[in-house]
């Protein structure tokens, strides 16, 4: 199809029209072929470009949209806390990737459709796919550097644009639409392809990897456990899991496969121990910090998990802890202050049932213990989590009194992080720490001390996290999340 744009010829992929649908997976099917036609018609006059140079044209393809019409208030099983538009009007969302988000897409769509009897229309949205993210599933294609080419990109092609990549929708912030369309899903194409080309830059592995249940931790100590217990499901065939992916997607299926080392250890090496539907447990090491557990999970939210789960070590800040303790997180106490300007810290953090009984009863078996007894190495509480990692160092009269004064039982970099985030974007989420040192009772984390109870500790630690998301998996997915995640007004996709 041809236009103009400021005196440029325009040209735009010839697609299908706009059509209504009443089955999910029809609706996706549609999805899928106008996603394909347009990366396909970008990639195909990209490669051109770059062998021949400027095509004297400008081109341009448009993510696929999603869009329901709704004319009444009538009620909907409101049982489930999404599935539906809260009132009459039109909702859209733009899709990218419909491959990978294939399950997702027809189980919201499908909730549509069985909630509000009327059907969906798959269309063009009026969001132009910029050629970085339209080749970024290519082999062996790149988009260069700006000045590189023969002629200046984004005179030719849509490139990626920060100014309507954002988090309004999830944030609460998101401005009336002109022609009053309300968003469908808590995040746009243009957003989500942003995270995925992140993703795979921090993790080295590809997003069609990640599990639905995750596993974030600060120490290396638990990959070398974790790829331990993947080898000894793998030679379980009743456990249900079938390969395990490490950095740099290496892949094996056999428990005794040899992984390829990844050329390059990237900032949050991430394992998957896969299973079907994406019902297995990615494990992500973040490393230290408020800034990192921000990223990653900025960007892995974007996949829809059904829960994240930190299992980290922690100072215990209790004289009646010992170390090798484990710590509950019942509420958080946040001094990280990376997510100030998205989530005020004036807004409580609730402790999700679910997840806090998954966790209390995944302790309660592998230690044997049960009921009053488990209080001998868990405590429930509020956990700190800070900005710097030397903050004993400093004057600590005034960090100690609010600390007391929050009742705060321990303190990390990146709990408070990753549960805010899950509760800024909806994912289900919790914090099962343990203590590794207790540095206002003159137990620090030294050499032999670290030695000893990384041996006895990580791999008991591990488990309870696994065994937790376990338990997770056989919950329906309504009871996951929450009415506690949603807001006033929410978007009718999860």
């Amino acid at each position: 199809m041809q236009d103009y744009m400021g005196g440029v010829e325009l040209v735009t992929p010839d697609v299908p029209e706009a059509a209504w649908f009443e089955d999910a997976s029809a609706a996706v099917d549609r999805l899928v072929e106008l996603y394909d036609r347009a990366t396909g018609f970008l990639c195909e006059r990209f490669q051109a470009a770059m062998e021949e140079g400027h095509p004297g044209v400008r081109y341009r393809a448009f993510y696929p949209e999603v869009r329901i019409r709704t004319t009444t208030f009538a009620k909907v099983d409101s049982r489930l806390s999404f599935g539906h538009v809260s009132a009459p009007g039109v909702h859209a969302t733009s899709v990218t990737r419909p491959d990978l988000f294939r399950a997702y897409l027809e189980q919201q769509i499908g909730l549509l459709l069985e909630n509000h009897g009327v059907p969906v229309q798959i269309g063009l949205s009026d969001t132009p796919m910029p050629v970085h993210f339209a080749v970024a599933n290519r082999e062996g294609v790149t988009v260069p550097q700006e000045g590189a080419a023969d002629f200046i990109l984004r005179d030719v092609f849509d490139v990626p644009d920060l100014t309507t990549t954002n988090d309004d929708i999830v944030n609460g912030t998101v401005p009336p639409a002109p022609d009053g369309t309300e968003p469908l899903a808590p995040f746009t194409a243009q957003r989500v392809d942003y995270s995925l080309a992140r993703l795979a830059h921090y993790t080295a592995t590809d997003p069609e990897h990640f599990q639905n249940h995750v596993l974030f931790t600060n120490y290396q100590f638990y990959v070398t456990e974790f790829e331990a217990y993947a080898r000894a499901a793998l030679a379980d065939p009743s456990s249900g899991y079938t390969s395990f992916v490490a950095t740099g997607n290496a892949e094996i299926t056999d428990p005794e496969g040899v992984l390829a080392d990844s050329p390059k250890m990237p900032q949050m090496p991430t394992y998957h121990l896969k299973r079907a539907n994406g019902s297995g447990i990615t494990l992500v090491n973040i490393g230290i910090g408020p800034s990192n557990a921000k990223t990653a999970t900025d960007h892995i939210a974007v996949l829809r998990p059904h829960a994240w789960i930190m299992v980290g070590h922690c100072a215990g800040l209790r004289n009646s802890q010992s170390l090798g303790d484990f710590v509950l997180a019942h509420a958080y106490l946040r001094e990280d202050r990376v997510l100030d300007d998205d989530l005020p810290v004036w807004v409580p953090i609730p402790a999700l049932a679910e997840i806090q009984t998954s966790l209390e009863e995944a302790v309660a078996v592998e230690t044997e213990l049960k009921g009053y007894d488990l209080k001998r190495i868990m405590r429930t509480g509020t956990v700190a989590s800070v900005d710097n990692r030397n903050w004993e160092l400093r004057d600590k009269a005034g960090p100690v009194q609010r600390l007391s004064q929050s009742r705060a039982i321990a303190l990390d970099m990146e709990s408070a992080t990753i549960a805010a985030n899950g509760f800024r974007f909806r994912v289900p989420y919790g914090t099962l720490l343990c203590v590794s040192d207790k540095p206002l009772h003159g137990e620090l984390k030294l050499p032999g001390m670290a030695s000893d109870f990384y041996k006895t500790q990580v791999a008991r630690h591990l488990r309870i996290g696994i065994r937790a998301m376990e338990v997770l998996r056989e919950m329906p997915l309504a009871r996951i999340h929450s009415r506690k995640l949603r807001s006033f007004e929410e978007t009718a996709f999860l």
